[in-house]
């Protein structure tokens, strides 16, 4: 899987970048994780920083389109993106679950 960024836009307001990307596939459609850590790497980020919003792959085509937003913290993600899409991209998802498991032990 190759990932060319296409356009990367500076959003200092709410502490990211804006990114659309081509992914390039052998196989089917990669996954929305393997997207989203591949783009993070490439991007020098940590997985967590990274949120996928978009994934258009059209019939029989290797190619993918995305969109994806590269936050500058983890925390900075959580304060902005809607909890369905940080759901999405299993972001906050083991706190959560701690802070979950420590409120039914109490």
């Amino acid at each position: 899987m190759d990932i060319e960024i296409i356009e990367e836009e500076a959003n200092p307001m709410l502490h990211r970048s804006d990114v659309r990307f081509v992914v390039v596939h052998d196989e089917a459609t990669p996954s929305r994780l393997s997207v989203r850590d591949s783009l993070a790497a490439k991007l020098n980020k940590d997985a967590d920083e990274v949120v996928i919003h978009e994934l258009d792959t059209k019939y029989g085509m290797r190619k993918t389109l995305g969109y994806a937003k590269a936050y500058e913290t983890p925390d900075d993600a959580r304060d902005v993106e809607q909890a369905y899409m940080l759901d999405r991209n299993k972001i906050g998802a083991d706190e959560e679950g701690d802070a979950e498991a420590e409120a039914e032990e109490a």
